[in-house]
């Protein structure tokens, strides 16, 4: 009974690190939240860090120069990933960057969330912290966002080690070191990655002073302390890449909560967090009946307040910004699940002793299966999102099958395209790291297209100016697009659909045979969009015409410039 007790546990230890690992794997492309770190962490691999004439190498390569994004972000998370991947990737080759790096960040997350698990664990109980886990695998949005590039995601996991040292431990002696720590690895977060974090700081640390269960000894000096070291580490690394004295938290506090710009982006009900983020996060059924649960049973209250009570406050206040995003308040989630895991432990004991309570344990059980299987749903449909990074793999493979490509191959993606997933480490053609002139962010009108050292590199452009744009010369200097809309790209006689990538458009529920089985296109459907549509016709012979499932539409055009038009090798002499 033992040795199946610590299998059963063993099992669900590996469970977030192999659903974050999995959700990687069937999700590998990125959204344009993710842009900027993932693309620094490709230019810090490829270029390095120059050590002369750095302003116009770092001008002249990297990307965050051209595409520089609202606010500027820091290059600690990019520095540090790329740093870790290094490694692994001479090892496995670069054709894999992309996922290692992804997947370092999505280990590091998960083993902070485990490292909160086993301080919940040693403070209730083994059988609650078996709850923990399974309730925090079954949600979707943190095993999905764990390895994704969001400022939010680096700091997930600081914040998720600093909630795990706050939780009261065995020795009562070490519990003025950890919640030392606690506040050093809440500064870190907020002063490097994400500034709302010192509110969720502030919060915490004043319902900790008023319980009692800390000093302000033991918050002042750690406190300033990480303060201090936080701004060695990121103003010298921002200020280097980004060529100008900056902080860039502070710039970024100063732009969106001072100047209002985030609500540029949207603004929601001052309710949504509570109504429909929360909600979300947690599956519905742990909100709704276990914190309410663990709140009013005097067995779980004090236990239940102490891992709520700073979370939501933080929710509260936090609300009052106009801009909202549910990865704003991702922090929370482990230690709400962690009070719903309190009840969930408690029910299963207890689930003998009445009709209801056998009633609710059932109902917990079901409700946790259920979550798992939408998890799975939610998975596979977003998936399907990201119809550029999927457009950019299929023209990889056509490059590579081509014999007489030309050494360097101009790409030109618009902004759909780069904003669902074509990303720097997209571009790579072989395993090894690309040369820094086959990667080139120059301008190539009238520039030499090769010989590059080694294979085939695609060349990718992502102009965004409509005054660029609208010059017919400017299309000329590409021999694949990858396009929403072809027709801007000129006639029909100078470019070839080679392939049509379908993007997610909603759930559909189709009856009988009215309408046919697909969108109609103008090429041939690739990628995801081809699966789905072949499962739909599949579904729709055994249920004599219905299907419900994804709505797919045209996203992604895949262009490859005619032969012999202008603007190509043969039409040159090249």
């Amino acid at each position: 009974m033992k040795f199946a007790t610590k299998l059963f546990d063993a099992g669900l230890i590996l469970l977030i690190p192999t659903l974050i690992l999995a959700h990687l794997a069937v999700a590998p492309y990125t959204k344009v939240e993710e842009s900027f770190n993932i693309q620094a962490t490709h230019d810090l691999l490829v270029y390095g860090t120059p050590t002369s004439d750095v302003n116009r190498k770092l001008s002249s390569s990297y990307d965050h120069f051209t595409f520089p994004g609202a606010v500027p972000r820091t290059f600690v998370g990019p520095v540090l990933l790329a740093g870790l991947a290094q490694p692994f990737v001479y090892l496995m080759g670069f054709g894999h960057a992309q996922l290692i790096v992804r997947a370092l960040l999505g280990l590091f997350n998960a083993s902070a969330l485990l490292v909160f698990w086993s301080s919940f664990r040693n403070w209730c109980g083994p059988a609650a912290g078996r709850w923990y886990l399974l309730l925090q695998a079954s949600q979707f949005h943190i095993i999905f966002y764990a390895s994704r590039t969001l400022p939010n995601m680096f700091a997930f996991g600081l914040t998720t080690l600093a909630f795990a040292f706050l939780i009261p431990p065995k020795q009562p002696k070490s519990t003025a070191p950890r919640q030392r720590l606690s506040i050093t690895l809440f500064v870190f977060a907020a002063a490097i990655f994400r500034s709302e974090i010192v509110l969720l700081l502030a919060v915490t640390v004043l319902y900790l002073l008023i319980i009692p269960a800390t000093s302000l000894e033991r918050v002042i000096y750690p406190f300033f302390v990480a303060m201090f070291v936080s701004l060695l580490i990121t103003v010298p690394v921002d200020s280097y890449f980004w060529q100008k004295r900056l902080w860039p938290e502070l710039w970024g506090f100063y732009y969106n909560a001072i100047l209002g710009s985030s609500s540029l982006w949207g603004v929601s009900p001052w309710h949504y967090y509570f109504t429909s983020a929360l909600p979300r996060l947690l599956n519905g059924f742990p909100f709704l009946l276990l914190l309410p649960f663990s709140f009013r049973h005097p067995a779980l209250s004090p236990r239940a307040k102490r891992l709520t009570i700073p979370s939501l406050l933080f929710v509260a206040i936090y609300s009052l910004q106009p801009h909202k995003e549910a990865r704003f308040i991702f922090y929370v989630v482990p230690p709400l699940t962690a009070a719903a895991a309190l009840s969930a432990s408690y029910l299963f004991a207890h689930r003998s002793k009445s009709a209801f309570t056998a009633l609710l344990t059932a109902a917990l059980v079901l409700a946790i299966l259920a979550s798992f299987a939408s998890s799975t749903v939610m998975l596979l449909i977003s998936s399907l999102n990201y119809p550029g990074g999927e457009a950019l793999s299929y023209l990889r493979s056509i490059v590579q099958s081509t014999p007489d490509s030309s050494p360097v191959v101009p790409v030109h993606a618009d902004v759909l395209s780069c904003m669902t997933g074509v990303t720097l480490f997209g571009t790579a053609m072989s395993s090894t790291i690309p040369t820094p002139r086959a990667l080139s962010h120059a301008k190539f009108v009238g520039q030499e297209r090769g010989p590059a050292v080694g294979s085939v590199s695609l060349l990718l452009d992502k102009t965004e100016d409509p005054a660029e744009l609208s010059k017919d010369n400017f299309w000329r200097q590409f021999d694949y697009l990858l396009m929403e809309e072809p027709k801007k790209a000129g006639t029909a006689e100078e470019w070839e659909t080679v392939g049509v990538v379908m993007g997610y458009n909603g759930i559909e529920i189709t009856k009988g045979w009215k309408g046919g089985d697909r969108v109609d296109v103008e090429g041939p459907v690739v990628g995801r969009g081809k699966i789905v549509e072949h499962m739909k016709r599949e579904t729709r012979e055994l249920t004599g015409g219905w299907w419900v499932g994804p709505r797919m539409r045209p996203a992604i055009y895949i262009l490859k410039r005619i032969k012999g038009t202008a603007g190509s090798r043969e039409s040159a002499g090249a």
